[in-house]
């Protein structure tokens, strides 16, 4: 069984995980989370949102976390084929706003809430 190729970009405040190079948001959302491991943390939210999309056609998720005073700002998204319906928007939105996300992922990537 081949393994995926997963990209990781890194530079003093920023860290961005895609499958494709260069990363490209056709689409992105935004969330706020707290400090916690960004590789795991960024890995975890790109496995949901791939669950919630991967029936659009096209779809490569990107997640970009970008440092800030309290944790990270998240930039979730990616690549699709052809023009972004607004219920795909919505629902990648969906994913990262879910209470029970947020608390796995925060979880899963030793941070706190």
């Amino acid at each position: 069984m081949a393994r995926t190729r997963w990209h990781i970009l890194q530079d003093d405040n920023s860290f961005t995980l895609c499958r494709h190079l260069p990363p490209r948001f056709d689409f992105a959302v935004h969330t706020v989370l707290p400090c916690g491991g960004a590789i795991r943390l960024a890995h975890q939210i790109r496995q949901d949102l791939w669950r919630a999309l991967q029936k659009v056609r096209g779809f490569s998720p990107v997640v970009r976390l970008q440092r800030i005073a309290d944790g990270w700002r998240i930039e979730a998204g990616g690549r699709v084929a052809g023009p972004v319906a607004l219920p795909v928007v919505a629902r990648a939105q969906a994913v990262l706003d879910d209470a029970g996300n947020r608390a796995r992922w925060i979880k899963a990537s030793g941070g706190r809430s």
